[in-house]
């Protein structure tokens, strides 16, 4: 109900002035978390449940969910941002790596240099990654091996290619099970960390992803552009002062070290898109254009 501008009682137009939440799709790794830390806790959770509805999601499927509409936000892997239009990037907030970064590993079978790979499996849970992989083995191992898309299951990836990239909380929990493989298994494998490849070699971070919005969204039963760009860094900024919370909630959900989760959230990952990012970000497809990753450079457009 909202006031007739007459003065004659109240009218019925069937919306409030936020009848419409934004649909927002996130990832549920632990990567994000510190970005997601108001939309999970209180005081703010009840303030922004008001304004946006959550859908949990793999990066790839996030970039597919805002493609088609069926979400109006999305931490979406950089890569999916260039194949996309109508879309503006949420100013701000990134995953992004400035050296190594522990959830983006490249595993060698034993014996096999990157220079030599014939096979790479791949996770095809982010797109990024994807194309991190073929700009660094077109570009840097001047090598152009069969990419096999498989399921993040490192024994069969590796039954099956000579190498395999594994990301996100698959790739943690690989590093971790590491000398139990090894013990298991009787092989040594090599694991590459590749934002740390990356940086050696561009001399710029790793841009992993970022929250993207789609344009058509906004509306005036919806939040504003200005309301949601503050909301995103209030939560990055609070989620940041909260990173001892963050370890203690993850241990639990984790078969991964209190210390290693602490480190990968303080040290690993950067959440601050900032200008050394975005030189990464022009770079990263700036590359991906010219070995044929992708069709082009895309322009960035802030919110």
């Amino acid at each position: 109900m909202w006031r007739n501008p007459s003065g004659r009682g109240l009218v019925d137009w069937g919306v409030s002035p936020l009848s419409r939440k934004l649909i927002l799709a996130a990832i549920d790794f632990v990567n994000p978390a510190p970005l997601m830390w108001d939309f999970e806790h209180e005081p703010r959770k009840s303030e922004l449940a008001e304004r946006y509805e959550i859908v949990s999601s793999t990066p790839s499927e996030c970039a597919r969910r805002l493609k088609t509409g069926e979400a109006d936000i999305g931490l979406v892997p950089v890569a999916s941002y260039a194949l996309s239009e109508g879309q503006s990037i949420v100013p701000g907030c990134a995953i992004a790596s400035l050296h190594d970064i522990r959830s983006l590993l490249l595993v060698l079978r034993s014996g096999i240099e990157p220079e030599s790979v014939k096979t790479v499996a791949l996770d095809t849970a982010s797109m990024t990654t994807v194309t991190y992989t073929r700009i660094l083995f077109a570009k840097y191992w001047k090598r152009q091996p069969e990419f096999v898309p498989m399921a993040a299951n490192l024994d069969a990836m590796l039954a099956a290619a000579d190498a395999a990239v594994v990301i996100g909380d698959p790739a943690l929990l690989a590093l971790e099970d590491r000398a139990a493989r090894e013990a298991r298994t009787g092989e040594r494998l090599e694991y590459l960390d590749l934002a740390q490849v990356w940086r050696a070699w561009s001399g710029t971070p790793w841009i992993s992803a970022f929250w993207a919005v789609r344009d058509a969204a906004f509306g005036p039963d919806t939040v504003t552009r200005e309301q949601l760009v503050e909301d995103f860094l209030h939560s990055r900024d609070a989620g940041l002062g909260h990173a001892e919370d963050l370890v203690q909630e993850w241990a639990g959900r984790i078969a991964v070290p209190e210390s290693v989760l602490r480190e990968y959230l303080t040290r690993n990952i950067h959440y601050v898109l900032d200008e050394a990012c975005l030189e990464g970000l022009r770079l990263f497809y700036r590359y991906a254009a010219e070995c044929g990753a992708l069709p082009g450079v895309p322009a960035l457009r802030f919110l």
